[in-house]
C-alpha cells in the first residue's frame, strides 16, 4: 500500500471508533483536554480531515473515548 492508502485508513479508522461512540470532536476535544492534552475542536478537525496526525495522538484520541480494542 502506498503511504497515501495508510493515511487513508487511519484517518477512517479513527473517524469510524468516534462515530460508533457518537463522540463529536468538540467532546473529543473537551475529553483530551481532561486528559491534559489541550486541542481545539478546530484543530481536530484539520488534523482528522487531512488525515496527517501522528500515531501518538491517534493513541490519544482513542484512549479519550474509551477504545480498548481495535480490529484491522
Amino acid at each position: 500500500m502506498a503511504d497515501a492508502e495508510w493515511t487513508l485508513r487511519a484517518k477512517n479508522l479513527l473517524k469510524a471508533e468516534l462515530k460508533r461512540r457518537g463522540v463529536s470532536y468538540r467532546e473529543l476535544a473537551e475529553k483530551l483536554t481532561a486528559m491534559g492534552i489541550p486541542e481545539s475542536e478546530r484543530n481536530i478537525a484539520n488534523k482528522i480531515s487531512r488525515g496527517g496526525f501522528t500515531a501518538a495522538f491517534m493513541l490519544q484520541c482513542l484512549q479519550a473515548i474509551g477504545v480498548d480494542t481495535l480490529r484491522l
